[in-house]
């Protein structure tokens, strides 16, 4: 084999190695990517989540707080 084709079989050879590193590296950023906005998007429904919690509870507070008052209006006017 001359030199001149073994320097093409190892350009070659190089040439492959690098595509297979580039294409590896370009699947790892799509996966990095699809991760984060995976990520995201729990997060937000976990936001959505947490702000409807804070509004039941607000509302359950308001209605305990609205009772609490009635019967210490009842007792007041009943002469307690």
């Amino acid at each position: 084999m001359q030199i001149d084709q073994m320097r093409q079989l190892l350009d070659s050879m190089e040439n492959s190695i690098k595509l297979q590193c580039q294409a590896r590296a370009e699947r790892r950023s799509a996966e990095a990517e699809r991760e984060r906005k995976s990520f995201q998007e729990k997060l937000m429904r976990a936001t959505v989540t947490n702000t409807e919690l804070d509004g039941m509870v607000s509302k359950v507070k308001g209605r305990e707080d609205a009772v609490l008052r009635d019967q210490l209006i009842g007792m007041m006017m009943a002469g307690f």
